[in-house]
């Protein structure tokens, strides 16, 4: 039965905010909360000079990238409390140092970019040649970043960081196509995490399943660590298709050993957590969450709601049960339209519309 903040129950706390709060940290689980994210939370806008060679290349099209957001600090001090950290494999370090959008617009190269870039490890970017700028340059930057505020801030409902594994070709000209994700490589990916993250710092497919077979029956039978328990603690996410997700499953039955949560479907023995990003999703976004599974989807995509200012997917998103809804927007940006997405009367994270729709007395829950 899913948990429902009833603050006049005979079990529950006196109204008093430290007794509420023991009591919503005791009864509402890690999926019995409504926060929002960021989508692609590194990104910045690429250098105008790119910009122009996209507009001609994709006059349709280019503007989907027109967006950015701030420093990752700055978006958690925000109240977001679930991050996207696309990450491109680069074991040697320097693959995509030297991006081909900046020789075809005839710009230098930055050399304390290069610098980072040359390391040997996972590098944050979108798109490799043109859509590269990011706010942070290597994997462990990002998470450490993060694991510092996180550190500062022990109360924060659980942080959420979602990634795609990028191993595409390149779009342009005489650019450097991205390396497979294989197994080794998401070992690779698993060992960086560890690296930054101690582990009680982090909530993984083990944490959540322990005696029972397969995950899925974990969160099905015995659900989601206890929010209190869940505090001041992240999970990550690997959102791909079944082929990477077969790579990072390797041989295993259930996640077993993994850091990262995948975006399994709801009959697969690694389900726990669920991506469903389209408005047409809702109804199966409310039977997972229902069922015990997590999903992040989104609230806006391709800068389309910002432009037209319609809110219909947003409304739908929050609340749809989904725990994270993603956005490119918490705050309106300047010449569009006043388009954003924030949780009423400045909560960070309330309870969960669906699974705990008694809202904890009005009580945020960060």
């Amino acid at each position: 039965m899913a948990a429902v903040c009833d603050l006049d129950a005979p079990d529950a706390a006196s109204a008093d905010p430290d007794g509420a709060q023991a009591w919503i940290d005791h009864n509402l689980r890690l999926n019995d909360i409504l926060t929002v994210g960021t989508h692609n939370s590194y990104h910045l806008r690429t250098f105008p000079e790119i910009r122009a060679i996209m507009q001609r290349a994709a006059p349709e099209r280019w503007w989907h990238l027109d967006y950015a957001h701030p420093p990752l600090v700055d978006q958690l001090e925000d109240g977001a409390r679930g991050l996207e950290l696309d990450v491109i494999y680069d074991p040697d370090g320097g693959r995509y140092a030297h991006p081909m959008g900046l020789t075809h617009a005839r710009l230098p190269e930055d050399p304390a970019y290069v610098a980072a870039m040359s390391k040997p490890g996972f590098k944050v970017l979108h798109i490799q040649d043109f859509d590269f700028r990011s706010t942070v340059l290597t994997y462990v930057e990002g998470l450490t970043i993060i694991r510092d505020w996180s550190r500062a801030h022990r109360r924060h409902v659980p942080i959420l960081i979602t990634m795609n594994t990028n191993d595409s070709k390149s779009r342009t000209r005489g650019g450097v196509d991205g390396l497979p994700f294989t197994e080794e490589a998401y070992d690779a990916l698993d060992a960086e995490i560890r690296s930054v993250f101690s582990p009680d710092e982090l909530i993984t497919p083990d944490d959540v399943r322990g005696d029972y077979p397969t995950l899925r029956e974990a969160v099905l039978a015995r659900g989601w660590p206890r929010l209190g328990e869940a505090r001041g603690r992240v999970l990550l996410a690997i959102d791909e298709g079944p082929a990477h997700l077969a790579a990072y499953r390797g041989a295993r039955q259930s996640l077993e050993g993994r850091v990262c949560f995948v975006n399994a479907d709801e009959a697969s023995p690694m389900a726990g957590y669920i991506t469903l990003n389209e408005h047409a999703d809702t109804p199966r976004i409310r039977a997972a969450v229902e069922a015990g599974f997590v999903v992040r989807t989104r609230a806006d995509a391709e800068t389309i709601e910002a432009r037209s200012g319609d809110v219909t997917r947003r409304d739908a998103a929050l609340a749809s049960g989904a725990q994270y809804v993603w956005t490119d927007y918490r705050h309106p940006e300047p010449g569009l339209t006043d388009y954003q997405v924030r949780l009423p009367d400045g909560a960070i994270a309330v309870s969960n519309p669906v699974r705990a729709a008694g809202k904890c007395a009005g009580i945020p829950l960060e």
